[in-house]
């Protein structure tokens, strides 16, 4: 019997399995790329919320702080006239808050068809001649600021606008106030700004 001879068929390495791994391994190079930037992302989201909460818990003690001010809540008031009281009113409320002293951060309303003077003070401005109120200036309170944890960059600061209350043209008009309060978070650019109505 005669013997067959081997047949061996060599075919051409073509590549296709190496460019198919290659291609699986630059799809989950992008995934995994794209899942580091949404964590990245998220992260900051939930930073700047934290900051802005900070900011915003800041502004709402300036209201309570301002709240004591007028009420004269806090014992050691470091204000030496009542300038709340209805018969001081005209006394101590300066267009533009222009007042010094126990005068400082309180202001006449502008006048019709004029912007509010909240919108013209300078909230940031904490020299000795800024218009508004620093957090416990009148009450005496603290509050914690600065850079150790996470804390405010500084201090709150309001102002209080006297209103009228027009019932009747028979009757003098009821005063009211307008705060408005500027809280800031770990930076001192993170800042809300908050009001209330406050009547006696």
């Amino acid at each position: 019997m005669k013997q067959q001879p081997a047949i061996h068929c060599h075919r051409q390495q073509q590549g296709m399995s190496l460019i198919m791994v290659m291609l699986i391994m630059v799809v989950i190079s992008m995934l995994g790329i794209s899942g580091v930037q949404i964590s990245m992302m998220a992260e900051r989201g939930a930073r700047n919320d934290r900051d802005i909460q900070i900011a915003f818990q800041a502004a709402e003690a300036a209201l309570i702080d301002a709240e004591f001010d007028i009420t004269s809540k806090v014992s050691g008031s470091k204000r030496v006239s009542n300038p709340f009281d209805k018969d001081n009113l005209e006394f101590f409320f300066f267009a533009d808050c222009t007042g010094t002293g126990d005068s400082l951060g309180l202001c006449k309303e502008n006048a019709e068809g004029q912007p509010p003077v909240w919108l013209q003070v300078d909230f940031t401005d904490t020299t000795n001649a800024a218009k508004t109120i620093e957090f416990g200036k009148f009450t005496g309170r603290t509050f914690k600021v600065g850079t150790a944890g996470i804390q405010p960059a500084q201090k709150p600061r309001y102002v209080i606008e006297l209103l009228r209350d027009y019932k009747s043209p028979n009757q003098p008009p009821d005063p009211y106030f307008r705060v408005t309060a500027m809280g800031f978070g770990p930076r001192a650019d993170i800042q809300v700004v908050l009001q209330m109505m406050y009547r006696n």
